[in-house]
């Protein structure tokens, strides 16, 4: 089996613990095409090990969908992060050494890879906020006015869960869905994916389950 290990510039932990016959590359934070695609058509991996934030993983997923790898490329994770949302998300170990021995050696799993419409994905945790209009998920009315803000997380094997939270006098409350989808109108308003913002206000957003699943090590070895 061929492992490819990407280290991006947002690791703090300095070397990566992994044996001599793992292929390791430095990269900067949040790769791009540039910077991922000639490595998966030199290598061909069967395994990409992603040591970094949220972002740097989510920004590698989506060289695999684009250049059709989702299915040949197990993806796994070292967090540089504790607070991880994907780790959170897919109960992933934040702790260096168990990280590290998970990815080298754990199974990969199929888990529901979000999309949406503006060409990204998600893979931890979504942002709109404020969040002031109308949200669906699938069928179901989730927020029809004014929220705080709306989370939204991969869940399996439905899809998304949504939550819309209005935080008052009265204190915190939630209105949540799952689904397949979760579609959005709204007043102008900011969407923060995996840890990085859109770079323009939306007043439409889109998040849906992909056709195809991400194969995610998480099993134990």
């Amino acid at each position: 089996m061929t492992i490819l290990a990407l280290r991006c510039s947002s690791w703090p932990g300095g070397e990566l613990p992994v044996p001599d016959d793992v292929v390791v590359r430095e990269l900067a934070g949040r790769p791009e095409r540039a910077d991922v695609d000639p490595l998966l058509a030199e290598l061909a991996p069967d395994r990409v090990v992603v040591a970094g934030t949220d972002g740097d993983l989510a920004a590698v997923v989506l060289r695999l969908l684009r250049t059709e790898r989702l299915a040949s490329v197990a993806v796994a994770y070292l967090p540089a992060s504790a607070d991880s949302a994907v780790a959170a998300t897919w109960g992933l170990p934040t702790d260096p050494t168990q990280a590290v021995t998970l990815a080298l050696h754990g199974e990969p799993d199929r888990v529901p890879l979000i999309r949406d419409d503006a060409g990204g994905i998600l893979l931890g945790r979504g942002e709109v906020r404020p969040a002031r209009g109308v949200v669906y998920c699938d069928d179901e009315l989730v927020l029809r006015g004014q929220a705080n803000r709306l989370e939204v997380t991969p869940i399996a094997p439905v899809g998304v869960d949504v939550r819309a939270v209005r935080v008052g006098l009265l204190g915190r409350k939630v209105r949540a869905a799952t689904g397949r989808a979760v579609q959005i109108g709204c007043l102008p308003a900011t969407v923060l994916h995996d840890g990085a913002p859109h770079p323009r206000p939306v007043t439409r957003w889109t998040w849906y389950k992909h056709t195809e699943d991400l194969r995610l090590v998480r099993g134990q070895p």
